[in-house]
């Protein structure tokens, strides 16, 4: 391919080399993907920041996964999700004005700084920060945010809850997308595909290509979910409870269509079109409807099949789980 090499302030043809690059995290040695160009006239390398990120961030984030830490993208989903601003989150935890701004944009945080956040993002106890700082908020805010964590207090015990503590103990990692499993995410993300109806093995796909696109543009996937190579393409792990808990709740019902002969399907229709905005960032909805556009007329078949060229689908076997590394090379 062809660029403008900065040493020769020309245009030259260059060779882009991948290889990979040990950098130091607090002592401990990680191993990250690096893409380069060299340029074949004067034999200079130089990076290109369309080429695959900044190879400390991915650093930080692979220190982070290793050590269980929170990524920059659940700080700033929690924030966003309770109605806090930056400024506000500090001043519940105690910290200087500028610091969640600094970790939201990828510096890594301390060991301590990470217990306090992590504690913060349980309700009970960002209810006694809230009770214990008046100041930090608002009177009509401080009312209004109470009255939602006591709410997710009392679901402690619901599916969600119950499914992640048996399924989702699983560290934010590339098998995940640097996300932890975010089960209400999972089925609003179904809900939103069976609109109109589906069935379940298109569903499936339309989650792998939602999480792993995300994970492409934005070095995160949407719900933190793990997918494994199956017979008929990638699906995310022990989703027949996800579908089932849903029909058994009403949020969808079972349509048996014909199939051949002697074959009767099952076709998902949402019953209640739940507000997506309420729990996706703009750039996750933006993902989720651009896939379900792409693959609108594709049917169970035609998306199994397409999927079945993804190289994450095809230097797997039956059962291995498919890293989201593999996202740089999907087909969409």
């Amino acid at each position: 391919m062809r660029t403008i090499c900065p040493y020769c302030e020309d245009v030259k043809d260059v060779e882009v080399v991948d290889t990979t690059e040990n950098i130091k995290v607090k002592g401990e040695l990680i191993e990250v993907p690096v893409t380069y160009y060299k340029c074949s006239a004067c034999s200079g390398t130089f990076d290109d920041p369309k080429t695959g990120g900044d190879p400390l961030e991915r650093a930080y984030m692979e220190y982070r996964s290793r050590h269980g830490m929170i990524q920059p993208a659940e700080f700033k989903e929690f924030r966003k999700r309770h109605g806090l601003t930056q400024a506000e989150f500090n001043t519940l935890l105690g910290w200087g004005k500028v610091t969640v701004n600094r970790y939201e944009s990828g510096a890594l945080q301390d060991e301590a700084h990470d217990k306090e956040a992590r504690l913060a993002m349980d309700p009970r106890n960002l209810i006694n920060l809230i009770e214990e700082t008046p100041s930090a908020l608002s009177d009509q805010k401080r009312a209004r945010l109470l009255e939602t964590l006591r709410r997710e207090e009392e679901e402690t015990f619901s599916f969600e809850r119950i499914f992640e503590e048996r399924f989702g103990k699983y560290e934010a990692s590339e098998l995940s997308g640097y996300r932890r499993l975010n089960v209400p995410r999972v089925l609003k993300a179904i809900l939103f595909f069976c609109k109109g109806g589906d069935f379940k093995t298109k569903v499936n796909k339309l989650l792998f290509y939602a999480d792993f696109s995300h994970f492409k543009e934005n070095t995160t996937s949407i719900t933190g979910a793990h997918y494994a190579h199956a017979t008929h393409g990638p699906v995310p792990d022990n989703y027949e409870l996800y579908f089932a808990h849903l029909v058994e709740n009403g949020s969808l019902k079972v349509e048996e269509v014909p199939c051949g002969s002697d074959h009767i399907a099952e076709r998902l229709i949402t019953v209640n079109m739940p507000d997506l905005f309420s729990l996706f960032s703009e750039s996750d909805v933006k993902t989720l409807i651009s896939v379900k556009e792409f693959f609108r007329d594709y049917t169970a078949t035609a998306i199994r099949d397409f999927s079945h060229r993804e190289k994450g689908y095809q230097e797997t076997t039956d059962g291995q789980p498919i890293s989201y590394e593999y996202a740089d090379a999907l087909q969409i």
